[in-house]
């Protein structure tokens, strides 16, 4: 037996997992710790470099005080992170400003001043755009992609800016942080959109660079997923609790990881993800793109595999919305002014278990209710920094019950509408896996099936899918795996079918969620431009 540590960097904290990889791979014991997202007026999204390790360091001896497995008997430790972060580094690693998350959406003015008078397609410049798509089979269309913080940095903070050693994504921070050593995965180069992908090609086109005004000296090497980023240095191996000369692995991101810890390594196979955010993701053999609905074919851990991609901003994060604004003592979350998680007279282990047993006692369709699940702007199938959420045909008749279930049918309309965008690309699976924190809840799985129509499957701790992913690539990289082993190693644990009765509700509701942003566009533009 090996064992290995793998750290899932989500956008609100850091879960740290141990995993004992043998002929099967097993979770043994978990820490977690949260840390700030930090909203600003301006369209910003930051967090601290100092609050991610602290973390790092506060749930790894958490883990280890829970299981009698010691620091010296793990071999690697390896990464699942958030992508298309923006950390800025000088030569010694140390981090020249606040990262700037995936969700920062500040940069529009940039984008369309480097853009110019040319023909524009998707918001882009003919002359950027298609050099774009032949290197790489996408384009950065969004203006929270990393490019254009990158530029936005250097317009705004030019005294940072020309302090740059090197530019890095959240895990490839971390790496440093722990090795000394920096490098990206191809997956994070991928996200730059800078990154050649034809085969025989692959690495940081410099030709791509000098169109978008990029330093390419900025960008450190490539190596794989599976491969051996550095040791653990004496100081990060101190601050963690770990042994020194800690084998450290590159892993990968969350839009790649999730689904290898999904049991999806198979050429066809789709997987659905609700957590923070959210998305839908198809294995393809080729690279494919959709420019018109913001999808793209983005590079997979295994060589010669991509991940059809498409993103929405805010999934997972709506509910927590809910919980925070809407869950009050009308809906009984406090019996006789008592809490219902601390209460010894109930079953519940947490407030989103109560929330969404509390969904069943509204009917499917939520009586009418639409929520648009756009908290923080939109990527696929429409880029919107402007769009928002909102409750659409509230009647007088219309209590929070409703309001809370419309929530969760609000995030499987628009996760069904991603799904139904792929399938005019690529044939995605008629079984699909769903990971991440909604997966956890049977109402929510039941829900999916039901407005997609397709046959939902979940996991043992699907809320652990991208820890597991990074965990199986690392024993890979050890030697024990491979990936073909994957699918065998991750069975399916519940299964939920779609109801016909249900389907006929959710199908009109759908038709009607899908024009409520064409329809709303330019209000959504005069409140929050």
């Amino acid at each position: 037996m090996r064992y290995v540590i793998a750290y899932d960097i989500g956008t609100t904290g850091v879960k740290s997992c141990l995993y004992r990889i043998g002929n099967k791979v097993e979770f043994v014991a978990g820490g977690y710790e949260g840390y700030n997202l930090y909203i600003l007026e301006n369209g910003g999204a930051e967090q601290d470099t100092e609050e991610w390790w602290s973390a790092m360091c506060v749930s790894t001896r958490e883990l280890f005080a829970k299981t009698t497995v010691k620091p010296e008997e793990v071999e690697g430790i390896t990464f699942c992170s958030q992508m298309q972060g923006l950390v800025l580094v000088d030569k010694d690693g140390n981090a020249l400003r606040r990262p700037m998350s995936y969700m920062d959406q500040r940069a529009g003015d940039v984008m369309k001043s480097e853009q110019g008078n040319f023909i524009k397609i998707a918001g882009l410049s003919i002359f950027k755009l298609l050099p774009s798509l032949i290197k790489t089979c996408a384009a950065p269309t969004s203006v929270k992609d990393p490019i254009w913080k990158y530029k936005w940095v250097e317009k705004y903070e030019p005294e940072v800016f020309a302090k740059i050693h090197c530019w890095l994504d959240v895990k490839e921070y971390l790496i440093g942080r722990c090795t000394g050593e920096f490098y990206m995965t191809p997956d994070s180069a991928y996200s730059t959109f800078l990154y050649d992908s034809r085969k025989g090609k692959e690495g940081i086109s410099k030709s791509l660079c000098k169109i978008y005004g990029v330093n390419d000296k900025h960008l450190p090497p490539i190596k794989k997923a599976t491969e051996e980023f550095g040791k653990l240095t004496d100081k990060a191996a101190k601050e963690l609790g770990l042994k020194s000369g800690t084998a450290v692995y590159g892993g990968g991101g969350d839009a790649t990881l999730i689904g290898i810890g999904a049991g999806c390594a198979e050429h066809g196979r789709t997987h659905i993800y609700s957590g923070t955010s959210g998305w839908v993701s198809t294995i393809t053999k080729k690279q494919v793109v959709d420019i018109d609905a913001m999808i793209a074919a983005i590079m997979s851990v295994e060589q010669g595999y991509y991940n059809y991609f498409a993103e929405m901003e805010t999934a997972g994060k709506c509910f927590e919305w809910v919980k925070e604004h809407l869950a009050l003592d009308e809906i009984d979350i406090y019996l006789n002014k008592i809490n219902v998680v601390d209460s010894d007279e109930t079953m519940y282990t947490s407030l989103y278990d109560y929330l969404t047993e509390t969904v069943k006692k509204a009917k499917p369709g939520a009586g009418g209710v639409i929520f648009t699940p756009w908290l923080h702007g939109n990527r696929c199938p429409f880029e919107s920094p402007d769009a928002r959420g909102m409750f659409f045909n509230v009647g007088i008749e219309t209590g929070k019950t409703e309001m809370i279930r419309a929530v969760l049918e609000g995030i499987c309309y628009h996760l069904c509408w991603m799904l139904e965008c792929q399938d005019k690309k690529v044939q995605t699976s008629q079984t699909i896996r769903f990971v991440g924190g909604g997966a956890l809840s049977d109402v929510m799985c039941q829900i999916l099936a039901d407005v997609t129509g397709r046959v939902i499957e979940t996991i043992d701790d699907p809320q652990d899918a991208g820890a597991a992913g990074a965990a199986l690539v690392a024993g890979i990289g050890l030697g024990e795996l491979t990936y073909q082993d994957i699918p065998k190693l991750v069975p399916a644990a519940h299964t939920y079918y779609p109801v016909e009765s249900n389907r006929v509700v959710y199908e009109n509701n759908y038709k009607v969620f899908k024009t409520l942003y064409k329809n709303n566009k330019k209000a959504f533009e005069a409140l929050n431009r």
